[in-house]
C-alpha cells in the first residue's frame, strides 16, 4: 500500500441504534464473536494511522469502554444534528494533524483496508480532488443519497434522497457515506455547511458541493455493495454476519481446508485453520481456536479457546471449552466435554465424558462416562492422568488426584486417592449374588399389585 502522508480516521458511532431494540450500543453488537466496531478499527489499523477518533453520543460509556484498551480517543456529539456535525466534533481531537482523514461509520464494519487505501490513493491522484467519496450500486437504491458523476468519476452533484428530483433518484450510483479528505480542507468545508434541507441537519456530503463551488471538484470510486453494508436492525446484523462468514469460509477452503457443507460452519474472527483440515457440517468455532494441519472435526461440534495439534480428531457432538489443548493425534469423541484440559499426543476420550482441569498423558485412554470431579462448590482442583493410563468406563476421579503412568482404573470406580504407576485401582464393593431373589421379588410385587386392583 502506498503511504502518501499521515492518516487519521474519524469513526462515527453516535447514533442511538433504536431499531436494534437493545441495551447494547449498536456498534458493539458482535460479528464473528467480536464487536463490529472493533472489526472496523482492526482494518483501519492496517494502514498504521497516526490517530483514530471515535465520535460518540448515545451510549457513549459503552463505546468508550470498548475502545479505551486500544488507546483510541473519542469525541462527543451531544446533539444528533447530522453527519457533518458529527465529523466536526472530532476537530479538536485532530488539532495539529496535517494529513489525510478517512471518515468511516461504526455500523459499516466490512470495509477493507484495501478499499480505504484506494480512497487515499485517489485523493492523491494527479487531478487532486478535494474529497473522495466511496460509492456503490445496491440492488435496491431505496433512500440512499445519489452521486451524479462523469465517466472519470468526477462528481457533478451529490444529493440526499429526500432532496433529490425524480431524475436524480433514477441514478443508481449511491453514497455509502464514507469519505476521504485532507484535514485542512475537511474542517474548513465543514464550518461552511448549513442545515437548510428537509431534515434540518448538517449533511457531510454538502462539503463536496461546497468544494465544487470553490472550483475544486471531488471524485467517487466504487466498491461492492456488500462491503458497505450497514447495520441498523437485527436482520441487517444477521445479513452482515452472513457476508462475513461467506468470505471466511471461502478463505479457509482457498487455504486448503475441506468444508463439507460450508454454509453450516461458523467461524470466529480469529479462528486459525491449517491445511488438509476436514470440517464436517454444523461446526461452530468460538474465539481463540487454532487448528493445525490434518485435523478432522466431525459434525455438530462447538469449539472455543482451544488449540488442536496435527492429526487430532474431534467429535461428533463434542464441546471443547477454553483452555483445551489436544496433542498430536489425540481423539475427542461424541458427547465429550473438556475445559482447561490438556490431552497429550495420542490420548483418547471417545465417549460421554467430562474432563475439566485435567492433564492427560500421551496415549492414555479415557473410558466412556468418565468424569473428573474438579469442583467442590468453592474451588477447582486438578486431575493428572499419566501416560498410557487406562480409565475404565463410568469412573469418577475426585480431584485433586493423580493417576500414575500405565495405571488402570477399573470401571465404575470412584477414585479419591492417588494411584501408583502401573497399579490397578478397584474402588467398588464386591459383587454378591442371591439365587432366585429376582423371581421371588417379581412374584411378591405382582401379588401386591393384584390386591390393590379394584
Amino acid at each position: 500500500m502506498t503511504q502518501h502522508s499521515p492518516i487519521a480516521a474519524i469513526i462515527l458511532a453516535a447514533g442511538k441504534g433504536s431499531r436494534m431494540k437493545s441495551d447494547l450500543h449498536k456498534v458493539l453488537h458482535p460479528i464473528a464473536a467480536r464487536p463490529m466496531l472493533l472489526h472496523l478499527i482492526d482494518a483501519v489499523q492496517t494502514l498504521s494511522p497516526d490517530r483514530i477518533v471515535v465520535v460518540t453520543g448515545a451510549g457513549r460509556d459503552q463505546v468508550e469502554k470498548a475502545v479505551a484498551p486500544l488507546g483510541i480517543g473519542t469525541a462527543l456529539q451531544a446533539e444528533q444534528l447530522g453527519t457533518g456535525h458529527a465529523v466536526l466534533q472530532a476537530r479538536d481531537s485532530l488539532a495539529g494533524f496535517d494529513g489525510d482523514v478517512l471518515i468511516l461509520y461504526g455500523d459499516v464494519p466490512l470495509i477493507s483496508a484495501t478499499t480505504m487505501q484506494r480512497m487515499i490513493d485517489r485523493l492523491h491522484a494527479p487531478d487532486a480532488p478535494a474529497t473522495v467519496v466511496l460509492g456503490f450500486r445496491p440492488a435496491d437504491p431505496a433512500a440512499y443519497g445519489r452521486i451524479i458523476a462523469d465517466a472519470d468519476g468526477r462528481i457533478g452533484k451529490m444529493v440526499e434522497y429526500k432532496d433529490a428530483s425524480p431524475d436524480e433518484r433514477a441514478v443508481t450510483l449511491c453514497n455509502s457515506g464514507l469519505m476521504a479528505a485532507r484535514a485542512a480542507d475537511l474542517f474548513a468545508l465543514l464550518a461552511r455547511v448549513g442545515n437548510d434541507n428537509a431534515a434540518g441537519e448538517y449533511y457531510l456530503p454538502d462539503v463536496v458541493m461546497l468544494a465544487a463551488s470553490d472550483g475544486r471538484p471531488s471524485a467517487v470510486i466504487e466498491t461492492d455493495a456488500d462491503e458497505v453494508a450497514g447495520v441498523n436492525s437485527r436482520a441487517e446484523l444477521a445479513g452482515v454476519e452472513r457476508r462475513w462468514q461467506q468470505r471466511r469460509r471461502a478463505q479457509a477452503m482457498a487455504d486448503g481446508a475441506t468444508l463439507i457443507a460450508p454454509d453450516t460452519v461458523w467461524f470466529a474472527h480469529d479462528t486459525r485453520i491449517g491445511r488438509d483440515v476436514v470440517i464436517e457440517p454444523h461446526v461452530v468455532f468460538g474465539p481463540d481456536v487454532s487448528v493445525a494441519d490434518g485435523v478432522t472435526i466431525h459434525a455438530f461440534c462447538h469449539i472455543e479457546g482451544t488449540t488442536i495439534a496435527n492429526g487430532a480428531t474431534v467429535g461428533p457432538y463434542a464441546r471443547l471449552r477454553p483452555g483445551t489443548v489436544l496433542g498430536e493425534g489425540a481423539k475427542i469423541g461424541n458427547f465429550v466435554e473438556t475445559k482447561q484440559a490438556v490431552l497429550g499426543p495420542g490420548a483418547k476420550a471417545n465417549h460421554l465424558s467430562y474432563l475439566g482441569d485435567a492433564t492427560i498423558g500421551a496415549n492414555a485412554n479415557i473410558g466412556a462416562g468418565t468424569i473428573t470431579c474438579n469442583y467442590d462448590g468453592f474451588f477447582k482442583y486438578q486431575t493428572i492422568i499419566g501416560a498410557g493410563a487406562f480409565i475404565g468406563s463410568n469412573s469418577a476421579l475426585v480431584a485433586p488426584v493423580s493417576i500414575g503412568a500405565g495405571a488402570i482404573v477399573a470401571a465404575g470406580s470412584v477414585v479419591t486417592r492417588d494411584v501408583s504407576a502401573d497399579a490397578l485401582a478397584l474402588v467398588r464393593p464386591d459383587q454378591t449374588e442371591k439365587p432366585g431373589w429376582a423371581a421371588s421379588f417379581r412374584a411378591a410385587m405382582t401379588a401386591r399389585k393384584a390386591r390393590k386392583q379394584p
